[in-house]
């Protein structure tokens, strides 16, 4: 079942997110302090849209987005999507995309962005679900 986030499911969301990323694949050192303030950074903001997933009334996945306001049409950014390891590749990341496109569609917003790592299995998802590549923008970061 997929419903919207409460404030309470944070430390749940926080658990789950060091679960996804605190391993080889992503390289992450997570702590349930970081991650908790990171999430919690994310639904604070004046236009978060959270959701999550569960399986037997436990959260096994989340999303966290926000509307962004454009110049044409405001559109719906997901800041951070995950699912259990154990509970990946089982079609709720697709259910949280539906949920994302549902939230669009009842707001009017135009559609919904995001960014991922180019090197890792979650482009391919995201292609299987809709969305494509924008070759006119590239992401940058620059160390200090």
């Amino acid at each position: 079942m997929i419903r919207q986030m409460k404030k309470n499911d944070i430390s749940a969301c926080a658990e789950i997110l060091c679960a996804v990323y605190n391993n080889e694949m992503w390289q992450c050192r997570w702590t349930a302090d970081t991650a908790i303030a990171y999430l919690e950074d994310y639904s604070e903001a004046k236009k978060f849209v959270g959701f999550v997933l569960e399986d037997n009334e436990k959260i096994i996945g989340a999303m966290f987005a926000h509307e962004k306001i454009w110049w044409n049409n405001s559109e719906l950014y997901i800041d951070e999507m995950f699912i259990l390891p154990e509970k990946q590749r089982s079609g709720y990341g697709s259910m949280l995309i539906t949920a994302a496109e549902e939230y669009v569609k009842a707001h009017s917003l135009a559609g919904i962005t995001l960014c991922t790592n180019k090197y890792a299995p979650a482009p391919n998802f995201y292609r299987r679900n809709g969305f494509s590549d924008n070759e006119a923008i590239i992401m940058m970061y620059k160390e200090i």
